[in-house]
């Protein structure tokens, strides 16, 4: 079959790029395409410059080439990568913190707070010096996780400045409003106070030196998670989720929240929780009672890195409950289980910071929606 210029055009309107939401010729991905005889080049240019994506695009190129034009043909993909510049107002960072990583779910009850204490402590035992913001203001669990409930941060000065020192705990820096409130009282607050007292937690604490800031964010996509994002140049975003379908329709919104063009906070990947059940009495025995490897598949689709999957273990829980996260449990499977995902995490974050700009804090440039603005 003759290889045509034109006809391989048309065809290429068939492929999206991730998260361009257009075909990659109406996007203006594809800027060139030359056939000499037996070979076809394709340029590329994209707006990521994430390795998953530029692989993906190139396969897709070559498959489709191959299926419907000729399987001997030789084809080649030129890609270069173009990111766009933004005008948005950078956010405010906090002295001595290198990666600020946003630990979220669409859906609770999935184990968010409980896979964000385990990577802390994992990161911990790896070396980094490690900080958890329990931003989680109605529901904060940290300090349990960490067996730190009757602590109170201590008031330092810090450059002639007062300063909350963060609790400590498995050499793990804490600050939650679980400190600041009696064990069976309810945070009734609306948007606006929940922010402010984020924004004293973040920046009127005494972080020092960390290279991992982890914020362990309600469930959902709401008011919360707006205002972290609009005081903090947030590194990257870890999901959670379970592999049932319900859950994972949450998770993706979750995603979605992150990657859309007001926020535009890179998605390190997705890390799947109860992802099975083994018995004791049964090591080599898997029962997958919330469905098989659906964060898996959903992190696949959605072009994002899979993290890795987290068994269901009672004893992940019980540690959770006694306040010593599951991941401390030396030449455990759990342990190895966590350090794997930490790793993973680690390896996202270094490649984000290679290749892409620091993130910047989004900024408000509509309030459609908010009945109390006079239009």
């Amino acid at each position: 079959m003759k290889l045509e210029r034109k006809a391989i055009l048309q065809a290429l309107e068939t492929i999206t790029v991730a998260g361009e939401g257009k075909n990659m010729v109406e996007s203006g991905a594809v800027k060139n395409v030359v056939t000499f005889g037996n070979e076809v080049v394709v340029d590329l240019v994209l707006k990521t410059p994430a390795m998953h994506i530029k692989k993906r695009a190139e396969d897709d190129i070559r498959k489709l080439i191959h299926e419907q034009f000729s399987p001997e043909a030789e084809v080649k993909v030129n890609i270069k990568v173009e990111v766009p510049e933004k005008n948005e107002i950078k956010g405010q960072p906090i002295p001595g913190i290198s990666n600020i990583i946003a630990v979220a779910s669409g859906k609770g009850g999935v184990g968010k707070s409980t896979t964000t204490a385990n990577l802390a402590v994992t990161l911990a035992k790896m070396g980094f010096k490690v900080g958890v913001l329990d931003a989680d203001i109605y529901g904060p669990s940290m300090p349990i996780m960490f067996d730190v409930e009757t602590e109170k941060p201590l008031s330092i000065e810090v450059d002639g400045k007062s300063k909350m020192k963060p609790i400590e705990s498995y050499e793990i820096k804490l600050l939650s409003i679980g400190f600041f409130t009696a064990p069976g009282q309810a945070v009734i607050w609306r948007g606006p106070m929940a922010a402010k007292a984020l924004n004293q937690m973040i920046f009127d604490a005494a972080w020092g030196d960390l290279d991992f800031m982890l914020i362990d964010l309600p469930p959902g996509t709401g008011d919360i998670h707006l205002s972290i994002m609009q005081s903090l140049p947030v590194t990257g975003a870890v999901v959670v989720s379970t592999p049932q379908p319900v859950a994972l329709a949450d998770a993706r919104k979750g995603v979605a929240m992150f990657q859309s063009e007001a926020i535009n906070v890179p998605v390190l990947g997705i890390i799947e929780n109860m992802a099975y059940f083994t018995p004791e009495e049964l090591p080599n025995n898997k029962y997958y009672i919330f469905g098989k490897e659906g964060a898996k598949h959903l992190a696949e689709d959605l072009q994002v890195p899979f993290l890795g999957e987290v068994p269901l273990v009672q004893s992940i829980r019980e540690a959770g409950d006694f306040g010593r996260p599951a991941a401390l449990q030396t030449a455990s499977p759990l342990e190895q289980v966590y350090e794997a995902i930490a790793r993973n995490v680690v390896a996202e974050v270094v490649q984000r910071n290679e290749h892409l700009p620091p993130t910047e804090a989004i900024k408000i440039t509509t309030m459609a929606g908010c009945s109390a603005v006079k239009k």
